[in-house]
């Protein structure tokens, strides 16, 4: 296209977020560009819930394993089993294929793909946003658009240029190791998310060992400097016996903690996913929240070219939280507490023991809403959580 070309909308950054708001824009019949990094994959656990699957339309051969059990490991070793019950799963997915079908989808339905590094959003004279992007041989690009979406992960750089309120955002650093699983491994099962709470693999957060099918995704997170994730993981192998196994990749990055005050510049720019702040604090789970995060911001896009309200973009936020801001603050206070030191983590691996909470975690999960017509159920877990928290209940 040539410079005087103006898009629609400009996507930067081509993860879960970023495609599903160009693969929406396109079907609204949009002139939509996505532009992505060259090798990205972000380290991710790939957890995707049933909502997920249904609401974004994802094809079977997408989900790798599907979890029914997860075993939850306390400091002092002690293990508890969590269940799904019924016809309840955990999908999985890798993320390498995932993202890039998402991404093909997304061209398939109308909108451009570009591969290059982004640089920063200008103005034309007329007021005009420009994208300026470098490709692989560093050669400046320049993409005039009416709207742009910034989804370009939890350092965004749109987000930092356009929308200084999300500059100062804290972070959980997540490092994990895809391996291949040994036809032979010990206490292995490949329909089984191993989380494991313990100081000394993650002093603030929490430890995972993920099925892929025959490939297994082993890592930590932290929000503390300094501490050594490599080490951590490299502890859980030795102490799983999957230190042996082949190492296909390695991979880390920062996951943000919580939503950003605010997410469009009040203008032409809105965020969307990481960018956005929108991974769920305890459990560190944010494939779906950035898809949903990407469909509500082509809808603000989509009702601002409509329209011309600027207004429009700040109901991508408003809606995301109207919806799921409880349950975000709910899962901050509990990692705050609960993951603060391996006496409160003991307790809490007990809590999960109860069958109404294991009841409630997997049905707010699977559907992405809390869930409310068992009040009764609710009450006994908080006095529950009341007499671990003052030591009442024994570890």
């Amino acid at each position: 296209m040539s410079d005087t070309y103006t898009y629609d909308a400009v996507v930067v950054g081509g993860g879960p977020a970023g495609a599903t708001a160009a693969d929406d824009l396109a079907c609204h019949g949009r002139n939509v560009l996505l532009l992505d990094r060259a090798g990205r994959i972000k380290p991710c656990g790939g957890a995707i819930p049933p909502r997920a699957i249904r609401d974004f339309d994802i094809p079977d051969h997408l989900v790798v394993a599907r979890v029914n059990n997860a075993r939850i490991v306390a400091p002092s070793g002690k293990e508890v089993e969590m269940p799904i019950q019924g016809n309840g799963y955990v999908g999985m997915v890798d993320r390498d294929v995932f993202d890039e079908w998402l991404r093909d989808r997304a061209a398939s339905h109308g909108a451009e793909r570009r591969t290059g590094t982004f640089d920063r959003v200008s103005r034309d004279p007329d007021g005009t946003a420009v994208v300026e992007y470098r490709d692989a041989g560093g050669d400046t690009h320049r993409l005039r658009a009416r709207t742009v979406i910034g989804a370009d992960g939890a350092n965004s750089a749109v987000g930092k240029s356009c929308v200084p309120e999300t500059r100062k955002t804290p972070f959980v650093f997540a490092y994990h190791e895809i391996i291949r699983v040994p036809e032979d491994a010990k206490d292995w099962n490949a329909k089984r998310c191993d989380v494991r709470y313990d100081g000394r693999l993650s002093p603030d957060f929490y430890a995972w060992i993920f099925p892929h099918g025959d490939t297994a995704s082993i890592g930590t997170g932290s929000a503390r400097k300094g501490f050594a994730l490599r080490d951590a993981v490299g502890a859980l192998r030795r102490e799983t016996g999957l230190d042996r196994a082949e190492t296909i990749r390695r991979e880390g990055a920062p996951i943000p903690l919580r939503p950003h005050r605010r997410w469009d510049n009040g203008r032409d720019v809105v965020l969307a996913g990481d960018s956005s702040g929108v991974v769920a604090p305890a459990s560190g789970e944010g494939i779906y929240y950035a898809m949903l995060g990407g469909r509500l911001a082509a809808d603000a896009v989509e009702a601002l070219l409509a329209t011309g309200d600027v207004r429009a973009l700040a109901t991508a936020r408003k809606r995301f939280m109207k919806d799921h801001g409880r349950v975000f603050w709910i899962l901050g206070i509990m990692q705050r507490f609960w993951y603060r030191n391996d006496w409160t983590r003991e307790r809490f691996v007990k809590m999960c023991a109860d069958p109404d909470v294991q009841r409630l975690t997997w049905e707010s999960y699977m559907n992405k809403k809390l869930v409310r017509r068992d009040p009764l159920a609710h009450v006994k877990i908080f006095f529950k959580d009341m007499a671990h928290l003052l030591g009442l209940a024994r570890a």
